[in-house]
């Protein structure tokens, strides 16, 4: 245990990183849709001569600037932020494992903001075909960020065997393309590209739904019916893709969603199985939306329909995302790195020299009782997934327990076979035999009124 823990009451640390990174997920990957959409929508104008689509685009690359550059950067940031306070541990092994990979895509994120702001206040101050070029160096810069983050993405669920076993050697880094070409890669980067146009499309049925009628006339209508097909993709290919990424899907993680299927409605993981239909279900009102009010009726559609999408839109990626973050459960890295940031390889030491003996954060002195260290054993190795009075509540978990109970909850936890309950989805709990007793005796203290206080530097 070597950060301090970040306790936010009530929703946990966790869905700080869920709130941000859906809204986060929402923007970025229509920042790279939306450039590739910008890029297409001009060069069809100019191509096929339709001269009055041109000013619909410039409004478009207007609101695409604002939202991508402000909304989409500021989250952007929130997401690192709140990564490094709630999993430093796994940040830190992703900082290090890819550090030439982040300062690559950091170097097309510059271009691509320079490009996006080049792009807009350049409208009719440079030859079209200059112009043009400028909206492609956009979109491939996007393209680029995108084919990155999304190896190292994928890694957390699925380092590779190779990876895995040369990890805690030093030579990791030599590793590098091992690790960023695993094995859910390619099926997740089709995906994200399907979600990405889909995006584009999504968000340009907003900005176009805005415009005036009469200032825009058969510009707008026909620039709407454009852009409901870019959602066509998506629908078509995303079952043959998604197919393709479950079967890459280690069966351990898989297991989870059968977990999920087999008990739905009443099972431990079965929230699984419901986001994944909330995903199904509102992927399908979507395309009968955009079909039925975009593309059959463009001259009708309106801002209100496109809010809907755009809700519509927000559900399927949250469900979605949540689902992806779920099944990667007990782990934050594929088989190496614990959602409590215990490394597989450090169970054994653990359990024989104890969880806080290399610690900077444990009680001091007279304040040492079992209770107090109880305490900061629950803050490591439980509070990124639970709070006390929260989302995952310990006091309503424990709430019928006695302490018999508690006590046989930890020995599973402990002992982590292979028939446990919980071995699929929660990490095993390690120190010593001193230290699973004093977290005995707080779990027993959050039955009562008091909690006890007293984390001090040793």
């Amino acid at each position: 245990m070597n950060y301090p823990v970040w306790e936010v009451p009530i929703i946990g640390g966790a869905w700080v990183i869920g709130i941000i990174a859906i809204f986060h997920v929402m923007i970025s990957q229509f920042a790279v849709g939306g450039g590739l959409y910008l890029a297409m929508a001009e060069r069809k104008a100019l191509k096929e001569g339709h001269r009055d689509w041109l000013p619909v685009i410039k409004q478009h690359s207007k609101f695409f600037l604002l939202l991508t550059a402000i909304f989409g950067t500021v989250s952007g940031v929130g997401i690192w932020f709140a990564i490094g306070l709630v999993q430093p541990e796994a940040t830190s092994t992703l900082i290090h494992n890819f550090v030439f990979g982040w300062a690559i895509e950091w170097v097309f994120f510059l271009i691509e903001l320079t490009s996006a702001a080049v792009y807009y206040y350049t409208w009719d101050r440079i030859p079209e075909k200059l112009h043009l070029k400028v909206g492609w160096v956009y979109a491939i810069s996007s393209v680029c960020t995108l084919v990155i983050i999304n190896g190292i993405l994928t890694f957390m669920l699925t380092p590779g065997s190779t990876w895995l076993g040369i990890v805690g050697s030093g030579h990791e880094s030599a590793y590098f393309w091992n690790a960023f070409f695993n094995p859910t890669y390619w099926p997740s980067l089709f995906l994200r590209v399907l979600v990405c146009t889909s995006l584009a499309g999504v968000w340009a049925l907003v900005s176009f739904s805005r415009l005036d009628e009469e200032a825009y006339g058969e510009a707008r209508t026909r620039m709407v019916k454009w852009s409901a097909t870019w959602l066509a993709p998506s629908f078509i290919l995303t079952p043959v893709f998604f197919a393709w990424y479950i079967l890459m899907v280690p069966q351990e993680n898989k297991h989870l969603l059968e977990l999920g299927m087999s008990t739905i409605g009443s099972g431990a993981f079965t929230q699984v199985t419901r986001l994944g239909l909330v995903s199904i279900i509102t992927t399908a009102t979507i395309s009968g939306v955009v079909y039925f009010f975009a593309f059959k009726y463009p001259k009708d559609f309106t801002f209100g329909h496109a809010v809907s999408i755009v809700f519509l839109a927000l559900c399927a990626t949250a469900s979605t995302e949540y689902a992806r973050e779920a099944v990667r459960k007990p782990y934050v890295i594929g088989s190496h790195m614990y959602s409590n940031s215990v490394r597989v390889s450090e169970i054994p030491a653990f359990n024989k020299n104890g969880y806080l003996t290399t610690s900077m954060w444990r009680p001091n002195g007279l304040d040492a009782t079992p209770v107090a260290v109880g305490q900061i054993v629950f803050r490591g190795q439980c509070m990124s997934c639970h709070t006390l009075d929260g989302y995952r509540s310990m006091r309503r978990f424990l709430a019928d327990r006695d302490e018999k109970a508690i006590g046989n909850i930890l020995k599973m936890l402990r002992e982590h076979k292979e028939d446990s309950p919980y071995r699929a989805y929660m990490p095993p709990l390690v120190g010593s035999d001193e230290e699973v007793a004093a977290l005995q005796a707080y779990l027993m203290s959050l039955k009562s009124a008091g909690t006890p206080q007293g984390l001090a530097m040793k």
